[in-house]
Formats: structure tokens, C-alpha cells, sequence
């Protein structure tokens, strides 16, 4: 599968707006994932039995253009949002435990230093905390979601 083809694979993504597209071609697997903003992933395993490492391709600005249009007026708020991403492979969680309130919520105001979620990474909990001052404007990830290296997780309006 060439460069080119995952290209076409990726605008196809975008146009159509589908969550996730997996196309299999010999021993070539690839996996494209959209999360609920703009931003897409791709996954390009490179034998079967080894782990995947993960490609973030800039999406062309006139895709990312066509995509925001249909959504809301909220579209180019999305640009001055912060993101943050997840500095580990693990699993995402909302709260300490099962049974206890989320850390954040859609419209919380978070500060540096506040608790946003917690990673979980070979047994170990790893909480991620916000880098700046705003209003918690998205939460892109659902709880006990595996996430990658670099995933973004929370988009922030800063204040």
C-alpha cells in the first residue's frame, strides 16, 4: 500500500465523516480513526505480529475547511482551542475510581495544575493535569478508552 493510498483513505475519512475505516491488502493493515474534532489518525502495523506504530498526517487545510462547515458556528472557536494530549499509552479515566465523580466536566474552568483524568500504564496511574487557565471545552476520549502516545484528550478555551 503506498503513501498515496492512504492518502485517498484519508480524504474519503474526512469527506464521508464515518468514525473509523480499517482496509486490509496482503500483510499491509491500515486503521484510520477519527476523533470528534478535525483531527485523524492512522495506523499502519508493519507485520502482523509486531505493535503499530501510529502516523498523525496533517489533514489538508481544505478538508478540514469542508468538515467544519456542516458542524456548527462553534467551528472557528475550535482553532483558538489548547489540546491536551496524552504523554503515555495506556488507558483513559474520568475519575479515581468507578464509583467517584468525574475530575472534569464540559464547561468546568481548570487551572495549571488541576487533574483532568487519569492514565493507567502497566499498573501504574498516571494523573494528567491541565497546562493552562479555561474552560473545559471538549473531552474527546470515553472512559476506560485505550489511548496512544500524543492522542488528544480534553480541548481547552483559554482564558
Amino acid at each position: 500500500m503506498t503513501i498515496e493510498d492512504i492518502r485517498e483513505l484519508i480524504q474519503l475519512v474526512s469527506e464521508t465523516g464515518i468514525a473509523e475505516l480499517e482496509v486490509q491488502r496482503g500483510d499491509n493493515r491500515v486503521r484510520i480513526r477519527r476523533s470528534q474534532g478535525t483531527e485523524t489518525s492512522v495506523l499502519l502495523p508493519s507485520a502482523p505480529a509486531t505493535s503499530a506504530p501510529v502516523v498523525t498526517p496533517a489533514v489538508p487545510a481544505t478538508a478540514a475547511k469542508d468538515t467544519a462547515q456542516p458542524a456548527a458556528p462553534s467551528a472557528p472557536e475550535q482553532d483558538s482551542l489548547v489540546y491536551v494530549k496524552s504523554p503515555i499509552v495506556g488507558t483513559f479515566y474520568e475519575a479515581s475510581s468507578p464509583d467517584a465523580p468525574p475530575f472534569v466536566s464540559i464547561g468546568d474552568r481548570v487551572t495549571p495544575g488541576k487533574v483532568l483524568c487519569i492514565i493507567e500504564s502497566m499498573k501504574l496511574m498516571n494523573e494528567i493535569e491541565a497546562d493552562v487557565t479555561g474552560i473545559l471545552e471538549s473531552k474527546l476520549v470515553q472512559n476506560a478508552q485505550p489511548v496512544e502516545y500524543g492522542e488528544a484528550l480534553f480541548g481547552i478555551r483559554p482564558l
